[in-house]
């Protein structure tokens, strides 16, 4: 039975992702090549921080996946962006990421670990679906260590609730 759940949720994952839009430069983007809707880094688009300007002005600028409490699914305001990474990595072999797991405050710092790391094989196991190579992607968690918003509140919570790309270079 878990077999066949696990066929039916990649067989829909796979028919969603299908149809979604392919994403271009933005107009004030660096110029890349394209091919299919897929951006190709050119030599020459490189931003002061070593990556293409592509994943730091465009589209792919875009890194964090956020979570509900106590979740690791990945909700489908995000696929899309997970889908336009998965495409760049794609047709870009030689760029790795690491994809970092995070937890707000709340929960032992074991539980947090844990729950991190599920957020982050969640995006893994998404690009991986996807078509991106095993080589090219690492999963890690760092729990509740390395929040975005320092605070006791919903609001610090929900922004810590996340788990991040980040790009060779970057890590």
């Amino acid at each position: 039975m878990k077999k066949f759940v696990s066929w039916i949720f990649i067989t829909l994952a796979a028919l969603t992702l299908a149809g979604c839009p392919t994403l271009g430069p933005e107009p004030d983007a660096a110029p890349v090549e394209e091919r299919d809707g897929v951006a190709r880094v050119e030599a020459g688009d490189v931003s002061q921080s070593g990556l293409p300007d592509i994943l730091t002005k465009g589209a792919l600028s875009k890194r964090s996946v956020y979570f509900a409490l106590d979740r690791y699914d990945i909700e489908a305001g995000f696929r899309d962006l997970v889908a336009a990474h998965a495409r760049f990595l794609v047709e870009n072999r030689n760029f790795k990421v690491l994809i970092q797991g995070n937890t707000d405050e709340r929960g032992s710092r074991e539980y947090n670990l844990s729950l991190g790391q599920k957020r982050a094989e969640a995006v893994r196991q998404m690009l991986l679906l996807l078509g991106v190579q095993e080589t090219q992607v690492e999963a890690v968690s760092l729990g509740e260590e390395k929040p975005r918003l320092e605070g006791h509140n919903e609001t610090a919570w929900a922004e810590n609730r996340r788990a991040d790309i980040l790009y060779s270079g970057e890590f």
